[in-house]
Protein backbone atom coordinates (compact mmCIF):
# COMPACT_ATOMS: atom_id res chain seq x y z
CA UNK A 1 0.00 0.00 0.00
CA UNK A 2 0.50 3.77 -0.65
CA UNK A 3 -0.33 7.05 1.50
CA UNK A 4 -1.60 10.23 -0.16
CA UNK A 5 -0.46 12.66 2.49
CA UNK A 6 -2.45 16.11 3.13
CA UNK A 7 0.45 18.57 3.30
CA UNK A 8 -2.39 21.72 2.78
CA UNK A 9 -5.72 21.77 1.10
CA UNK A 10 -8.75 24.20 0.75
CA UNK A 11 -11.39 24.33 2.80
CA UNK A 12 -13.91 22.78 0.16
CA UNK A 13 -11.79 19.66 -0.54
CA UNK A 14 -12.97 16.64 0.21
CA UNK A 15 -13.43 13.03 -1.53
CA UNK A 16 -16.99 13.20 -3.82
CA UNK A 17 -17.62 9.78 -5.93
CA UNK A 18 -21.05 9.71 -8.12
CA UNK A 19 -23.44 11.00 -5.03
CA UNK A 20 -25.10 8.62 -2.54
CA UNK A 21 -28.76 7.79 -4.27
CA UNK A 22 -31.86 6.08 -2.63
CA UNK A 23 -31.57 7.78 0.56
CA UNK A 24 -34.01 10.75 0.56
CA UNK A 25 -36.72 9.05 1.65
CA UNK A 26 -34.61 9.51 4.96
CA UNK A 27 -33.39 12.90 4.34
CA UNK A 28 -30.12 12.58 3.19
CA UNK A 29 -28.97 15.02 0.60
CA UNK A 30 -27.50 12.63 -2.30
CA UNK A 31 -24.28 15.06 -1.80
CA UNK A 32 -21.74 13.91 -4.70
CA UNK A 33 -19.27 15.09 -7.20
CA UNK A 34 -20.09 18.88 -8.22
CA UNK A 35 -18.94 18.27 -11.76
CA UNK A 36 -19.46 14.78 -12.70
CA UNK A 37 -17.98 15.06 -16.29
CA UNK A 38 -14.59 16.48 -14.78
CA UNK A 39 -14.96 13.48 -12.08
CA UNK A 40 -15.06 10.77 -14.81
CA UNK A 41 -12.15 12.36 -16.80
CA UNK A 42 -10.20 12.17 -13.77
CA UNK A 43 -11.17 8.17 -13.04
CA UNK A 44 -10.80 6.99 -17.01
CA UNK A 45 -7.12 7.90 -16.94
CA UNK A 46 -6.04 6.10 -14.39
CA UNK A 47 -8.36 3.11 -15.13
CA UNK A 48 -11.19 3.23 -12.70
CA UNK A 49 -15.01 3.50 -12.91
CA UNK A 50 -16.14 7.05 -13.79
CA UNK A 51 -18.29 7.29 -10.95
CA UNK A 52 -15.40 6.00 -8.20
CA UNK A 53 -14.12 8.37 -5.62
CA UNK A 54 -11.60 11.02 -5.81
CA UNK A 55 -10.40 14.03 -4.33
CA UNK A 56 -12.71 17.12 -5.64
CA UNK A 57 -10.34 20.59 -5.06
CA UNK A 58 -11.79 24.03 -4.14
CA UNK A 59 -10.90 26.78 -6.16
CA UNK A 60 -7.67 28.05 -3.67
CA UNK A 61 -6.12 24.67 -4.13
CA UNK A 62 -4.02 21.45 -1.91
CA UNK A 63 -0.47 20.17 -1.62
CA UNK A 64 -0.13 16.43 -1.14
CA UNK A 65 3.25 14.38 -0.50
CA UNK A 66 3.42 10.68 -1.24
CA UNK A 67 4.60 7.75 0.98
CA UNK A 68 5.59 4.39 0.60
CA UNK A 69 4.98 2.67 -2.85
CA UNK A 70 4.83 5.01 -6.02
CA UNK A 71 1.15 5.95 -6.87
CA UNK A 72 -0.47 6.91 -10.16
CA UNK A 73 -3.21 9.55 -9.98
CA UNK A 74 -4.68 12.09 -12.78
CA UNK A 75 -5.69 15.92 -12.41
CA UNK A 76 -9.08 17.03 -14.15
CA UNK A 77 -11.56 20.13 -13.69
CA UNK A 78 -10.61 23.94 -13.36
CA UNK A 79 -7.91 25.28 -15.07
CA UNK A 80 -4.70 25.74 -12.35
CA UNK A 81 -1.16 25.60 -12.17
CA UNK A 82 -0.19 21.95 -11.00
CA UNK A 83 3.67 20.98 -10.34
CA UNK A 84 5.40 18.16 -9.16
CA UNK A 85 8.47 18.81 -6.88
CA UNK A 86 8.24 22.20 -8.26
CA UNK A 87 7.93 21.09 -11.91
CA UNK A 88 4.67 22.02 -13.55
CA UNK A 89 3.13 19.38 -15.33
CA UNK A 90 0.15 19.30 -17.74
CA UNK A 91 -3.45 18.07 -16.60
CA UNK A 92 -5.84 15.67 -17.76
CA UNK A 93 -3.45 13.17 -18.29
CA UNK A 94 -2.20 10.28 -15.87
CA UNK A 95 1.13 10.34 -14.19
CA UNK A 96 3.34 7.86 -11.44
CA UNK A 97 4.42 9.42 -8.06
CA UNK A 98 7.34 7.96 -6.79
CA UNK A 99 7.60 7.98 -2.88
CA UNK A 100 8.75 11.40 -1.52
CA UNK A 101 6.93 13.82 -4.09
CA UNK A 102 5.34 16.53 -3.39
CA UNK A 103 2.11 17.78 -5.42
CA UNK A 104 1.50 21.15 -5.85
CA UNK A 105 -2.15 22.04 -7.03
CA UNK A 106 -2.27 25.91 -7.21
CA UNK A 107 -5.52 28.10 -7.32
CA UNK A 108 -8.09 27.93 -9.97
CA UNK A 109 -7.61 30.32 -12.60
CA UNK A 110 -10.73 29.28 -14.77
CA UNK A 111 -13.22 27.22 -12.66
CA UNK A 112 -13.81 26.58 -9.33
CA UNK A 113 -13.48 22.73 -8.76
CA UNK A 114 -11.05 20.16 -9.45
CA UNK A 115 -10.05 16.36 -9.24
CA UNK A 116 -7.63 14.27 -8.40
CA UNK A 117 -8.66 10.43 -9.07
CA UNK A 118 -5.93 7.56 -7.53
CA UNK A 119 -5.64 4.55 -9.32
CA UNK A 120 -7.90 1.84 -7.85
CA UNK A 121 -9.73 4.60 -5.96
CA UNK A 122 -9.74 5.27 -2.57
CA UNK A 123 -10.62 3.09 0.07
CA UNK A 124 -13.26 3.83 2.65
CA UNK A 125 -16.49 2.53 4.13
CA UNK A 126 -19.27 3.35 2.28
CA UNK A 127 -22.81 5.06 3.90
CA UNK A 128 -25.94 4.17 1.58
CA UNK A 129 -23.57 2.74 -1.32
CA UNK A 130 -21.31 6.19 -1.55
CA UNK A 131 -18.17 7.80 0.08
CA UNK A 132 -19.16 11.25 -1.04
CA UNK A 133 -18.56 13.52 2.16
CA UNK A 134 -21.65 15.46 3.58
CA UNK A 135 -19.44 18.01 6.17
CA UNK A 136 -23.01 19.22 7.77
CA UNK A 137 -24.38 15.57 8.13
CA UNK A 138 -21.07 13.89 8.98
CA UNK A 139 -21.09 11.43 6.13
CA UNK A 140 -18.14 9.95 4.32
CA UNK A 141 -15.52 8.45 4.28
CA UNK A 142 -12.38 7.82 4.63
CA UNK A 143 -12.83 11.41 6.89
CA UNK A 144 -16.81 12.26 6.98
CA UNK A 145 -15.54 16.38 6.43
CA UNK A 146 -13.30 17.87 4.41
CA UNK A 147 -9.86 17.08 3.80
CA UNK A 148 -6.99 18.91 6.25
CA UNK A 149 -3.35 19.02 6.66
CA UNK A 150 -1.87 15.98 8.22
CA UNK A 151 -4.80 13.45 7.07
CA UNK A 152 -3.56 9.98 5.67
CA UNK A 153 -5.12 8.23 2.73
CA UNK A 154 -4.11 4.71 2.26
CA UNK A 155 -4.44 4.25 -1.44
CA UNK A 156 -3.13 1.34 -3.74
CA UNK A 157 0.38 1.07 -5.21
CA UNK A 158 0.63 2.44 -9.23
CA UNK A 159 0.00 -0.61 -11.49
CA UNK A 160 3.07 0.99 -13.61
CA UNK A 161 0.78 0.83 -16.76
CA UNK A 162 1.65 3.14 -19.49
CA UNK A 163 0.23 6.72 -18.69
CA UNK A 164 -2.50 8.40 -20.56
CA UNK A 165 -3.85 11.72 -21.59
CA UNK A 166 -7.33 12.78 -22.73
CA UNK A 167 -8.01 14.24 -25.87
CA UNK A 168 -10.10 17.87 -25.83
CA UNK A 169 -13.34 17.49 -25.79
CA UNK A 170 -15.51 20.39 -28.00
CA UNK A 171 -15.65 23.76 -25.54
CA UNK A 172 -19.56 23.96 -24.14
CA UNK A 173 -20.57 27.73 -22.78
CA UNK A 174 -24.25 29.67 -23.96
CA UNK A 175 -26.42 30.13 -21.20
CA UNK A 176 -27.19 27.63 -18.84
CA UNK A 177 -30.14 25.52 -19.68
CA UNK A 178 -33.21 25.49 -16.94
CA UNK A 179 -36.68 23.80 -17.02
CA UNK A 180 -39.59 26.42 -15.87
CA UNK A 181 -41.11 25.15 -12.29
CA UNK A 182 -42.86 23.51 -10.46
CA UNK A 183 -43.76 27.26 -9.10
CA UNK A 184 -43.05 29.42 -11.92
CA UNK A 185 -46.88 30.58 -11.45
CA UNK A 186 -45.61 32.43 -8.30
CA UNK A 187 -43.85 34.85 -9.93
CA UNK A 188 -45.76 36.90 -12.82
CA UNK A 189 -43.72 39.02 -14.85
CA UNK A 190 -40.69 38.44 -12.63
CA UNK A 191 -40.10 35.17 -14.70
CA UNK A 192 -38.90 37.64 -17.41
CA UNK A 193 -36.42 39.58 -15.56
CA UNK A 194 -35.24 36.17 -14.19
CA UNK A 195 -34.27 35.21 -17.77
CA UNK A 196 -33.19 38.83 -18.95
CA UNK A 197 -30.64 39.22 -15.91
CA UNK A 198 -27.15 38.34 -16.17
CA UNK A 199 -26.41 36.91 -12.74
CA UNK A 200 -23.16 36.41 -10.95
CA UNK A 201 -22.70 33.61 -8.46
CA UNK A 202 -22.13 35.17 -4.82
CA UNK A 203 -18.90 35.10 -2.50
CA UNK A 204 -21.10 33.39 -0.21
CA UNK A 205 -22.16 30.38 -2.21
CA UNK A 206 -21.15 27.04 -1.21
CA UNK A 207 -21.57 23.21 -1.65
CA UNK A 208 -25.62 23.25 -0.89
CA UNK A 209 -26.63 26.22 -2.70
CA UNK A 210 -25.28 28.81 -5.44
CA UNK A 211 -26.60 32.09 -4.21
CA UNK A 212 -27.04 34.28 -7.30
CA UNK A 213 -26.37 38.25 -6.96
CA UNK A 214 -28.71 40.06 -9.37
CA UNK A 215 -32.56 41.92 -9.21
CA UNK A 216 -34.67 40.91 -6.67
CA UNK A 217 -37.31 38.49 -7.77
CA UNK A 218 -40.35 39.38 -6.41
CA UNK A 219 -43.69 36.58 -5.79
CA UNK A 220 -46.79 37.53 -6.39
CA UNK A 221 -47.81 35.46 -3.17
CA UNK A 222 -45.26 35.35 -0.93
CA UNK A 223 -42.17 33.18 -0.59
CA UNK A 224 -43.52 30.75 1.97
CA UNK A 225 -45.23 27.47 0.11
CA UNK A 226 -46.06 23.97 1.72
CA UNK A 227 -42.34 22.13 2.06
CA UNK A 228 -41.82 19.94 -1.32
CA UNK A 229 -39.01 17.99 -2.37
CA UNK A 230 -36.33 19.09 -4.46
CA UNK A 231 -33.39 17.98 -7.01
CA UNK A 232 -29.78 19.50 -7.89
CA UNK A 233 -30.10 21.95 -9.71
CA UNK A 234 -34.20 23.76 -8.22
CA UNK A 235 -33.80 27.49 -8.21
CA UNK A 236 -35.44 28.45 -5.25
CA UNK A 237 -36.48 32.48 -4.40
CA UNK A 238 -36.89 33.02 -0.89
CA UNK A 239 -37.83 36.35 1.03
CA UNK A 240 -35.62 38.24 -0.27
CA UNK A 241 -36.08 37.54 -4.11
CA UNK A 242 -32.57 36.39 -4.09
CA UNK A 243 -32.62 32.68 -6.43
CA UNK A 244 -30.34 29.91 -5.10
CA UNK A 245 -29.19 27.19 -6.93
CA UNK A 246 -29.41 23.65 -4.61
CA UNK A 247 -26.09 22.18 -5.33
CA UNK A 248 -25.45 18.45 -4.15
CA UNK A 249 -25.32 18.88 -0.30
CA UNK A 250 -28.93 20.64 -0.30
CA UNK A 251 -31.63 20.08 1.59
CA UNK A 252 -34.53 16.85 0.22
CA UNK A 253 -37.32 19.48 1.30
CA UNK A 254 -38.02 23.15 1.07
CA UNK A 255 -40.45 25.53 1.64
CA UNK A 256 -39.40 28.40 -0.55
CA UNK A 257 -41.11 28.29 -4.52
CA UNK A 258 -38.86 27.10 -7.27
CA UNK A 259 -38.69 28.85 -10.32
CA UNK A 260 -36.83 26.87 -12.66
CA UNK A 261 -34.77 23.70 -12.77
CA UNK A 262 -31.41 23.38 -14.21
CA UNK A 263 -31.02 20.68 -16.13
CA UNK A 264 -28.93 17.33 -15.11
CA UNK A 265 -26.39 18.22 -18.20
CA UNK A 266 -25.47 21.44 -17.22
CA UNK A 267 -25.41 21.42 -13.31
CA UNK A 268 -21.81 20.78 -13.70
CA UNK A 269 -20.73 24.10 -15.78
CA UNK A 270 -23.00 26.26 -13.25
CA UNK A 271 -20.60 24.38 -10.72
CA UNK A 272 -17.76 25.66 -11.99
CA UNK A 273 -18.57 29.35 -12.70
CA UNK A 274 -16.48 31.39 -10.18
CA UNK A 275 -18.00 33.98 -7.68
CA UNK A 276 -18.39 37.52 -9.19
CA UNK A 277 -18.64 35.77 -12.99
CA UNK A 278 -22.09 36.41 -14.74
CA UNK A 279 -24.19 34.13 -16.97
CA UNK A 280 -27.22 33.91 -18.12
CA UNK A 281 -30.22 31.14 -18.23
CA UNK A 282 -32.13 30.04 -21.13
CA UNK A 283 -35.30 27.91 -20.64
CA UNK A 284 -35.76 24.39 -22.35
CA UNK A 285 -38.65 21.95 -22.70
CA UNK A 286 -38.31 18.46 -20.27
CA UNK A 287 -37.98 17.09 -24.14
CA UNK A 288 -34.58 18.83 -24.77
CA UNK A 289 -33.81 18.42 -21.14
CA UNK A 290 -33.95 14.54 -21.53
CA UNK A 291 -32.18 14.75 -24.96
CA UNK A 292 -29.09 16.76 -22.96
CA UNK A 293 -28.69 14.26 -20.15
CA UNK A 294 -28.55 11.65 -22.92
CA UNK A 295 -26.02 13.03 -24.72
CA UNK A 296 -23.83 14.13 -20.82
CA UNK A 297 -24.35 9.80 -20.25
CA UNK A 298 -23.28 9.31 -23.63
CA UNK A 299 -20.25 11.51 -23.73
CA UNK A 300 -18.98 10.19 -20.21
CA UNK A 301 -19.27 6.23 -21.26
CA UNK A 302 -17.30 6.92 -24.39
CA UNK A 303 -14.21 8.55 -22.47
CA UNK A 304 -12.33 5.58 -22.86
CA UNK A 305 -12.22 6.41 -26.94
CA UNK A 306 -10.44 9.59 -26.28
CA UNK A 307 -7.23 8.36 -23.92
CA UNK A 308 -4.44 8.18 -25.53
CA UNK A 309 -0.81 6.82 -24.61
CA UNK A 310 1.73 9.63 -23.40
CA UNK A 311 4.70 9.21 -25.90
CA UNK A 312 6.80 11.05 -22.15
CA UNK A 313 10.72 11.62 -23.04
CA UNK A 314 11.71 13.18 -20.40
CA UNK A 315 13.90 16.10 -20.88
CA UNK A 316 16.72 17.29 -18.82
CA UNK A 317 16.76 21.51 -19.08
CA UNK A 318 19.69 22.71 -17.32
CA UNK A 319 21.60 20.01 -19.54
CA UNK A 320 20.10 21.73 -22.66
CA UNK A 321 20.89 24.89 -21.46
CA UNK A 322 24.17 24.10 -21.27
CA UNK A 323 24.90 22.14 -24.22
CA UNK A 324 26.09 23.37 -27.68
CA UNK A 325 23.12 22.41 -29.31
CA UNK A 326 23.89 23.84 -32.92
CA UNK A 327 27.57 22.11 -33.83
CA UNK A 328 30.05 24.33 -35.27
CA UNK A 329 27.62 27.46 -34.30
CA UNK A 330 28.88 30.83 -36.54
CA UNK A 331 28.04 34.58 -35.39
CA UNK A 332 27.15 36.77 -37.96
CA UNK A 333 29.26 39.68 -36.59
CA UNK A 334 32.12 37.30 -35.67
CA UNK A 335 34.17 36.79 -38.12
CA UNK A 336 36.85 34.68 -36.29
CA UNK A 337 33.54 32.03 -36.13
CA UNK A 338 33.08 31.56 -40.18
CA UNK A 339 34.30 28.03 -40.92
CA UNK A 340 34.09 26.23 -44.26
CA UNK A 341 35.21 22.81 -44.72
CA UNK A 342 37.27 22.58 -41.50
CA UNK A 343 39.48 25.56 -42.80
CA UNK A 344 39.48 29.00 -40.83
CA UNK A 345 38.10 31.91 -43.05
CA UNK A 346 41.79 33.58 -43.15
CA UNK A 347 43.67 31.06 -44.70
CA UNK A 348 43.53 27.68 -46.48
Amino acid sequence: MSTLIVEAADPMTSVQDAGRHGAQRYGLSPSGAMDRLSLAIANRLVGNPAISAAIEIGPFGACFITEGESIRVAISGAARQVSLDGRVIPVNRSMTLAPGTRLQLGPAREGVFGYLAVEHGIPGQAVFGSLSVNARAGLGSPFPRPLRAEDRLEVGAASGRREHRMGSLAPSGGPIRVVLGPQDDEFGDAVATFFETAWHVSPTSDRMGYRLDGPAIRHLHGHNIVSDGTVNGSIQVPGNGQPIVLMPDRGTTGGYPKIATVISADLGRLAQIPAGQGFRFKAVSIAEARTAAIAMADLIGRLPSRIMDVDDVSLDLEALQNANLAGNAVSAVDSETWHADGASAHGP
